[in-house]
């Protein structure tokens, strides 16, 4: 079943699937087309439709965001059965107002120099594609769905799984 979301409901709920994730694990292509994966602490500011994260101006993951553009985060929150994937643009971007907006004292473990370092920078990703997993919390309503399952022959399913486009703004 198809129904036809705005471009803002789709930000919205992708924003409420995220919230309280702390670390994404980010891919990138990497100079000899292998996939690389590395944790980046996510901010959790009201999400709109652009995922934002520091990072030194001289890392390979800069390297390789600057070759091919497409990134991969990969959230997960086991403790909450959620899953989401998110496909989008990244780039490097130098713009202290929005470190400063950004910043959170805790990130003097990255940066010394706080936002005063030469070589701290942001990287943005603007969303184009996710893909979420969402399973019901309740412990007991995941049990008796995998012990029908067993019983009656049927595939477990034990949750919501949906895709979202930003772009063409659907839910499937």
């Amino acid at each position: 079943m198809t129904t036809t979301k705005s471009p803002q409901d789709v930000v919205e709920h992708l924003g409420k699937l995220i919230h309280g994730i702390k670390v994404a694990m980010m891919t990138t292509v990497d100079t000899d087309g292998s996939l690389r994966s590395r944790p980046m602490w996510t901010y959790d500011k009201n999400f709109d439709g652009e995922l934002w994260f520091f990072t030194h101006d001289h890392t390979q993951k800069v390297d390789e965001v600057q070759k091919d553009h497409s990134v991969n985060l990969a959230y997960s929150d086991p403790a909450r059965d959620r899953y989401v994937s998110v496909s989008g643009r990244c780039h490097l971007v130098h713009d202290k107002a929005k470190a400063r907006e950004l910043w959170n004292p805790s990130l003097k473990a990255w940066f010394p120099q706080g936002l005063d370092d030469p070589h701290l920078a942001l990287l943005r990703v603007s969303v184009e594609k996710a893909e979420y997993w969402d399973t019901p919390n309740s412990k007991m309503v995941q049990l008796v769905g995998f012990v029908k399952a067993v019983l009656t022959g049927d595939t477990y399913r034990p949750g919501d799984n949906q895709k979202l486009d930003k772009g063409a703004a659907r839910h499937n």
